[in-house]
């Protein structure tokens, strides 16, 4: 680490976070600029649907006789005038399932797959020079996907882009939870994640008014070359600035079956409460993947003389960041009463809450759309941090990365690729209705699901309870239904490891351990915790 953050040291957590969160963004705006830029990109690069549209801000679009929407072929199109001035034009929209397959499948296909192997890594190797590669991969194949000229090396170089920022979550996550306190744990998770937000908020203004700036005559070609190299520079920090965290277990790190083994990672991943939280988390997730690719297009199809560029930026990154702050401080406040399932309760309340106003973002005229659309985003956004709150307090550490690697695998792959179906279904019920089915009604059954999976959680343990011994089968997973966290503050083995990996001597009122080995002889937990402190 550079010596002058030795003088810092007590802003180094908050550094940290802000360095990781910084990088995120950028790989989410690299992400989310071509639901933005799509038309222009389009139209170079000859990919997508054709349509007849506006082209001229000088008429307003209540004034015209004929929407030029309405028209589905070129010669009507260009046909249509207003007092003998045209104003359509047959052009590529940028929509499509072109589009959509860029957008999503390529790049989700890679995400999610180079996601597991990233998580399984995290668990094994340093995770601060992990990232740093990561970042630098897909910093550079977003200024490489400033200079393409052909639909498919844009294809392929999402691919590579989306390799690159599959280890962000899995990674940073890793560091943060090492890191930070366990009352702070939601919120930091809540601000990080955010990136995904801040990153498809700043595509707004950047995809629009860059593009029409058309610097060295450019156009949208500056926003990736742009966004690329700041994203080498933010590698360069995280592996020059970072330095690897000493692994600690949290929540249930020390979770074993009955028959002393180590919990394994499909152990894990197929208890109810995981799999119930991945099917939530994916519908929901499916809601705002819609959203984000398909905002930009939606507003200026149905209202193509408002600029809302910067409504939608001001939505999303100013009232989206107050709601994942309120989110995160929230849950962790009421989990000290109610347990982890606090954290689930608070999803189902606020996705519920947000349904009404998701949909009114889709049905008003642009005013109240914008109005309704700052409501429900100030409850949606409080989604992302909290699931994973959830993830890495009910996953033993020896498997916290790789978990949260398939959770991410699991939901993208849902939720991710369930927006390719808004092409064909906007072409039986319309662009409008495609987009309320998947975006604002997904946030209501995800609601649903989420109030199902409170009942999969425990409530706030029994501090005066003690463990019994277990009387189950030897393979049997202790507490396999019902997932809760334990007190951080509770003595762990890993404390008591120095960097040389031996053993240290314990005072004798700690010789047995809370597992009930005899601290004399090694057990399954002091050696998977002195593998982690070597690494």
């Amino acid at each position: 680490m550079i010596p002058i953050l030795d003088k810092l040291s007590g802003f180094y957590n908050s550094y940290v976070l802000a360095l990781l969160t910084i990088g995120y963004i950028l790989g989410e705006l690299g992400h989310y600029l071509i639901g933005v830029t799509s038309k222009q990109t389009a139209i170079e690069l000859d990919y997508g649907d054709h349509a007849c549209q506006q082209n001229t801000s000088m008429f307003n679009r209540h004034e015209l006789p004929t929407q030029c929407s309405a028209v589905g072929n070129e010669s009507s199109c260009y046909a249509l005038d207003f007092n003998g001035t045209g104003y359509c034009e047959w052009n590529y929209n940028g929509l499509g399932i072109d589009y959509q397959i860029l957008a999503g499948p390529t790049f989700i296909l890679i995400f999610t797959i180079a996601g597991v192997f990233m998580g399984f890594a995290a668990d094994k190797y340093n995770r601060v020079k992990m990232l740093t590669v990561c970042t630098v991969i897909f910093g550079i194949a977003m200024i490489l996907q400033g200079t393409v000229k052909e639909y498919w090396q844009l294809v392929l170089l999402r691919m590579v882009m989306a390799a690159g920022e599959s280890g962000c979550n899995p990674l940073a996550t890793g560091i943060m939870s090492d890191i930070f306190p366990e009352d702070k744990r939601a919120l930091v998770m809540a601000i990080f994640n955010w990136g995904i937000y801040g990153g498809y908020g700043i595509a707004f203004p950047v995809g629009r008014y860059i593009t029409k700036l058309n610097f060295w005559n450019l156009g949208w070609r500056v926003c990736y070359l742009g966004a690329g190299v700041l994203t080498v520079i933010m590698a360069a920090l995280t592996g020059t600035t970072l330095r690897e965290p000493e692994r600690k277990a949290i929540g249930e790190g020390d979770r074993q079956t009955a028959s002393g083994k180590p919990v394994s990672l499909w152990q894990v991943i197929k208890s109810p409460a995981m799999i119930m939280l991945m099917i939530a988390a994916s519908i929901r997730h499916c809601g705002g993947m819609t959203f984000a690719y398909n905002a930009d297009l939606y507003y200026n199809s149905y209202f193509p003389d408002v600029d809302l560029g910067w409504w939608l930026f001001g939505v999303t990154i100013g009232i989206g960041s107050v709601g994942v702050v309120v989110g995160g401080i929230v849950s962790d406040k009421i989990v000290a009463k109610m347990g982890i399932r606090s954290r689930a309760f608070v999803l189902a309340i606020s996705q519920l809450i947000a349904t009404l106003p998701a949909f009114g973002s889709v049905y008003f005229d642009p005013l109240w759309a914008m109005i309704t659309l700052g409501m429900s985003y100030f409850f949606a956004e409080m989604w992302f941090g909290i699931v994973f709150a959830i993830v890495v307090e009910i996953v033993p550490l020896r498997v916290r990365s790789s978990t949260i690697g398939v959770f991410l695998f699991v939901m993208n792959n849902i939720g991710g690729n369930l927006p390719i179906l808004v092409d064909p279904v906007a072409k039986v019920l319309g662009y409008r209705g495609s987009i309320m089915i998947f975006y604002a009604g997904f946030y209501g059954i995800s609601s649903i699901l989420f109030f199902i999976t409170c009942f999969l959680l425990e409530g706030k343990p029994d501090e005066a309870e003690e463990p019994e011994s277990p009387k189950t089968h030897p393979n049997a997973v202790l507490n396999a239904r019902h997932m809760h966290g334990h007190d951080n503050s509770v003595f762990s083995v890993d404390e008591t490891l120095p960097s040389n990996g031996r053993p240290a001597q314990l005072p004798q009122h700690l010789q047995m351990s809370s597992n009930g080995y005899d601290k004399a002889q090694p057990s399954p937990v002091r050696q998977n915790g002195a593998e982690s402190s070597r690494l």
